[in-house]
């Protein structure tokens, strides 16, 4: 709420992958409340949390549909910083406002459409053929249709761009080398992109590879509820601290800096005409 709130009272910060930066906290609250939603249910009723019901049906959508949204913001963000790595020294494309909006848009309509498909009738409520044993009454096929090729998107995709990043600004720095010009903005930018795309990778691989084990041992196992009770399930809700984890974990990676960040909080409580306009990574 912080990073959405600081980003939208500060017109400096208004910029394309500011609101990409915007929409993924957004997704990130959105992941946090269903996450709150399910423990509610798990609190009340815990047995509904296990054996499944149709009051699992829409929490269990939401959460969805937040963890896919987050996942696209992030594949989003490394294309809009390849572009603009990419393209910074021609003039034929610029990544405006518009088109992160644009982007924001489909992010949240292609996540809600496959969020959302279980309330739309791909459950198992009244089979039991193909019921998931985690995340009742989903059914498993659901799951791995889901879980297997956004995941290979949210590894694959920024994999590469920043990769490309660290490529483009190597080959920058050599060109500047070989010129005779000074090179140490490219070496610290290189680094600093380094640093960062590590930290991705880490915090997605600590939130999201368990819940995809999870998923495959769901598609492969053929136990019953009670035999797999209370161990498996402990670790399913340790899958969900994860990703939740993941969401608090995003604003202090994305905004990079939180000087930044609390300099913004604190000229918007204390204004000053000798205001210092933060630097947007």
């Amino acid at each position: 709420c912080t990073v959405i709130f600081t980003r939208l009272a500060m017109r400096d910060l208004h910029k394309p992958i500011s609101i990409l930066f915007c929409n993924l906290a957004v997704s990130d609250l959105f992941t946090s409340f269903s996450g709150f939603w399910i423990t509610m249910q798990f609190i009340t009723n815990p047995d509904i949390t296990i054996f499944g019901s149709q009051d699992m049906l829409a929490p269990y959508a939401l959460y969805t549909t937040s963890i896919l949204s987050t996942i696209y913001n992030l594949v989003s963000i490394g294309i809009e910083r390849y572009l603009a790595v990419a393209e910074s020294m021609r003039t034929r494309f610029r990544v405006a406002r518009n088109h992160s909006i644009v982007v924001v848009c489909t992010n949240w309509v292609l996540a809600f459409f496959l969020g959302c498909l279980p309330l739309m009738g791909w459950n198992c409520l009244h089979t039991e053929k193909s019921l998931s044993v985690l995340y009742s009454p989903f059914c498993v096929n659901y799951l791995v249709f889901i879980c297997i090729p956004n995941l290979v998107v949210a590894f694959a995709v920024p994999l590469f761009t920043y990769l490309r990043i660290i490529i483009i600004l190597r080959k920058r720095k050599l060109r500047m080398k070989a010129c005779g010009q000074a090179s140490g903005n490219y070496k610290s930018a290189e680094i600093q992109v380094a640093r960062t795309s590590i930290f991705i990778w880490l915090l997605a691989l600590i939130s999201y590879a368990p819940f995809f084990a999870g998923v495959i041992f769901d598609a492969t196992n053929q136990q019953c509820h009670i035999d797999l009770y209370p161990g498996v399930y402990i670790f399913r809700n340790c899958t969900a601290m994860l990703i939740t984890i993941n969401c608090l974990g995003n604003p202090i990676i994305y905004t990079l800096k939180l000087k930044i960040l609390g300099a913004k909080l604190k000229s918007l409580k204390c204004p000053s005409s000798s205001r210092v306009r933060a630097c947007t990574i």
